[in-house]
């Protein structure tokens, strides 16, 4: 690149909160370039001029040698007038105020070696200090109030820095120059121990942690202020711990997340490859699930009749200590009662957390964006993300096309996220849960305030999807009618895995999804779409049955079996024998049955859904596996859990049928199958074989799909391919039949990647492509 100086370089993407301008500097130094660089807006902005080889090489590594955590994704270069006055040397600048762009906020990044070895070295001045970090690690999004990404603009403002760090921030060959959350004993924030249900602390920094720790060896749970919200702790091989966690979370039996003090205590755990290793050392350091060994030190209750587990590895330094201190797994989960958002401010944690812990570990800094822990699942050297959180969001994922005007995605009900689309990006926000209640409402509107907020847009449109009773639906309202954008919701799906693949052409979608309201008034869920992001045409589905009580049948999959049992949509074939079913109609009152078989009789409150999900419920029941849900989906992941270790099996029967221009698969072949190989075979051996047949009919389905269609792409979306053996032998049974499958990698394939869906479909509907 023949540059002349002196120019006007400016850097876009991911570039603030992640050491960017300490690079630059020593960069501009080791070359000789003179000038200075700065934050300004949502970017970088440097002067510089040097001979022509110098300059060049300067330009050509801003990219290439950038920091590991950086994302370059433009540097754009303009010539300054030959007098412009450069400083003989290179600095770095107050941040100033640049033209409107998409800023990038950088996610939380884990606390890096260099940092852990001060950590632990007695003979730094850091040494035990809960709070350090330098330009390479410590919390980002979740302390960050406004851009530039400034002290200033930060949670650290009200901690001035000692001489000793100031020196350190101003030290270009430091590396914590320039390194905002910068803190040390002497300046920073300090830890505080609060008893049960106090309202003061009675121990503060080292003598906090100790009592902390000491708390929970003896068999105590002890609320801990995290990085992105409170977190409950307690030791995973003490089932009595376990339990009472569990009891006063309320969580009856969904899996909780275990932290390991470092990958050789992963390893006692779990099966862990080089690509599993990489994950869980990774910058983000998600949950990730692991098979789970037999003997492992874990309490059995810790993920209850599940064969795997989710482990993750210490990401700040006060976890580092927690670990090191106590040298054992302990349990690190959400700091909330059952359906409320983690809570985030002490207030909050002293009164609704106090009363169900044995005290709280907290401290002085405020935490000012709710992030909860990212968690994947690691499979054949991919990963797949369930919940985007910590350390992967903000960061901006493409659109098909450039929206005109900003638009926000305001998500769905469960697993919620919205996402804001700027531009030819769409910033997706944190993980908020499930919005059942005031608390969780109120904390999507925040969310979705602070997304517009620190990207300083005023959101002109929103999309949302079809169903009139989510409060994310309800939401929209905020909106004229003319600048909402209604989605359906299985579309949503599929659009999210298409544009995160950077699909261009039309392509078959599948959805096998819980429930989502389709076009027709009806509930959909297991859905065969031809597909562009403009549109889409019904070309297949699953059979439908009555759900018993609406909602009370997603709660409780014994009566999602009764629901296919005494009204499921047949089309010739035999209806399956209640005596094949005599031991689930034996286990549900007599009562019950008789008033659900006269509910669906008479179609009372009985709403009818082509729902793969509940079509895994009702099977689960009907194998006794699961009658009542403790946790959204719980029946569905005990159906994959009993089927791990029967490799190779044959399919159930299963048929097609072509009626009202569509494809039907009818399952009650299948069930029937199912419970007469059930009479002579264990339940995890009829759950395999059930996932075959489901990965048989959803490429028979595809195939047929992609001819009509003429193509070959096939994108994979909905809550249901959060099963591991389903993706796996689906993608599989597509590859074999020539056909280009793709699923949500970076985006979940749950609901938590609807908002996503919802504003690649926006953009492109806005633009008319």
């Amino acid at each position: 690149m023949d540059v002349r100086g002196p120019v006007r370089i400016e850097v876009h993407g991911t570039v603030q909160g992640v050491g960017f301008r300490p690079f630059v500097y020593r960069l501009a130094t080791e070359l000789g370039v003179s000038g200075d660089v700065c934050n300004a807006g949502g970017y970088v902005v440097i002067r510089a001029d040097a001979p022509v080889g110098s300059l060049a090489e300067f330009l050509a590594r801003l990219s290439t040698s950038a920091p590991p955590q950086a994302k370059v994704r433009g540097v754009a270069v303009h010539r300054l007038p030959q007098d412009t006055a450069l400083p003989p040397d290179f600095r770095v600048v107050d941040s100033v105020c640049g033209h409107p762009v998409t800023p990038e906020v950088p996610p939380d990044l884990a606390t890096c070696a260099d940092c852990v070895r001060e950590l632990f070295d007695p003979g730094d001045r850091r040494y035990r200090y809960p709070f350090l970090n330098c330009t390479n690690c410590g919390p980002r999004a979740t302390i960050i109030q406004d851009l530039p990404y400034d002290r200033s603009s930060t949670a650290m403002r009200t901690f001035p820095l000692c001489p000793a760090c100031s020196a350190e921030y101003h030290d270009p060959a430091n590396r914590r120059f320039h390194a905002e959350p910068i803190a040390c004993p002497d300046c920073g924030p300090q830890l505080a121990w609060y008893p049960a249900s106090s309202e003061s602390a009675n121990a503060h920094s080292e003598e906090a942690l100790t009592t902390a720790c000491q708390v929970i060896a003896d068999g105590g749970i002890v609320a801990v202020k995290g990085v992105g919200g409170y977190q409950l702790v307690c030791d995973a091989a003490d089932e009595a711990a376990v339990a009472r966690l569990r009891e006063a979370k309320p969580r009856p039996s969904k899996p909780l997340a275990v932290m390991a003090p470092d990958l050789a205590a992963v390893h006692r755990l779990s099966t862990v490859d080089d690509h599993t290793a990489e994950l869980l050392s990774s910058s983000a350091a998600p949950i990730v699930l692991l098979p789970r060994r037999r003997e492992a030190p874990l309490a059995e209750g810790i993920a209850p009749g599940l064969t795997e587990v989710g482990v993750f590895l210490p990401y700040t330094p006060l976890h580092h200590l927690l670990l090191a201190e106590l040298a054992r797994p302990l349990v690190v989960t959400s700091g909330n009662r059952a359906g409320a958002p983690i809570t985030i401010d002490d207030t909050t944690a002293r009164t609704e957390l106090g009363p169900i812990v044995d005290g709280i570990l907290g401290h002085n800094r405020p935490i000012w964006s709710r992030y909860d822990d990212s968690v994947v699942r690691a499979a054949h050297g991919t990963a797949t993300t369930v919940r985007r959180a910590r350390g992967y969001a903000p960061a901006p994922l493409p659109l098909p096309a450039s929206v005109p005007e900003p638009v926000l995605a305001l998500g769905a009900q469960l697993k919620h996220t919205s996402a804001l689309a700027l531009g030819a990006t769409a910033i997706v926000g944190p993980h908020t849960g499930d919005l059942d209640d005031a608390r969780t409402f109120d904390a999507f509107d925040r969310a979705a305030r602070d997304l517009c907020r620190l990207h300083d847009a005023r959101a002109e449109f929103c999309a949302h999807d079809l169903h009139p009773g989510y409060l994310s639906t309800q939401y929209s309202r905020n909106w004229p009618a003319a600048r909402r954008i209604g989605v359906q919701h299985h579309h949503a799906h599929v659009a999210a895995t298409a544009a995160e693949h950077g699909i261009d052409e039309p392509f078959v979608g599948i959805a096998l999804d819980g429930l989502g309201l389709g076009a027709d008034g009806t509930f959909w869920g297991g859905e065969v779409l031809l597909a562009t992001y403009r549109g889409y045409l019904r070309f297949g589905r699953f059979a439908t049955a009555p759900l018993p009580g609406g909602a009370a049948a997603v709660r409780r999959p014994a009566r999602m079996a009764l629901g296919y049992l005494f009204g499921a949509e047949r089309f010739g074939a035999e209806p399956v024998p209640e005596e094949l079913a005599r031991a689930l109609l034996e286990r549900i009152p007599a009562r019950e049955v008789s008033v659900i078989r006269a509910m669906i009789h008479r179609e009372v409150n009985c709403p009818k859904a082509s729902s793969a999900g509940r079509l895994f419920d009702a099977l689960a029941a009907l194998l006794g596996l699961c009658d009542d849900n403790g946790y959204e989906g719980e029946a569905a992941v005990l159906l994959e859990a009993a089927a791990a270790g029967h490799s190779s099996p044959a399919p159930l029967r299963w048929e097609l049928r072509h009626r009202d221009g569509l494809w039907v698969y009818d399952p009650s072949s299948t069930l029937r199958d199912a419970l007469e190989t059930a009479a002579g075979s264990p339940a995890g051996a009829v759950a395999a074989r059930f996932h075959r047949t489901i990965a048989e009919v959803v490429v028979a389905l595809a195939a047929k799909a992609a001819s009509e269609l003429g193509t070959d792409v096939v994108c994979l979306g909905g809550g249901v391919f959060q099963n591991a053996l389903l993706t796996t032998e689906v993608t599989s049974g597509l590859l074999d039949a020539g056909l280009r499958p793709f699923a949500g990698e970076r985006i979940p394939m749950n609901d938590g990647g609807i908002s996503y869906g919802q504003a690649a479909i926006a953009a492109a509907r806005m633009n008319g492509s």
